[in-house]
């Protein structure tokens, strides 16, 4: 049977009134954990006031290789 191991990350906001996050470094982010087999399933973000955006939560899978 085939296993998961799951993980998540969190991308924050920037800025003076926040709701922007840095792409090239979200970016380089996601390629390292893409390297080391992860593989994205899901993002949200998580609502500060009025529609404002703290941070992206990002959800993170894995095949785990039986030994």
């Amino acid at each position: 049977m085939t296993q998961f191991e799951y993980k998540f990350l969190e991308a924050p906001t920037k800025g003076f009134w926040s709701g922007k996050i840095d792409l090239q470094e979200l970016t380089n982010t996601l390629n390292t954990h893409g390297r080391e087999g992860w593989e994205v399933v899901s993002t949200t973000d998580t609502n500060m006031h009025q529609g404002g955006t703290h941070a992206l939560i990002i959800l993170l899978k894995r095949k785990i290789d039986n030994l």
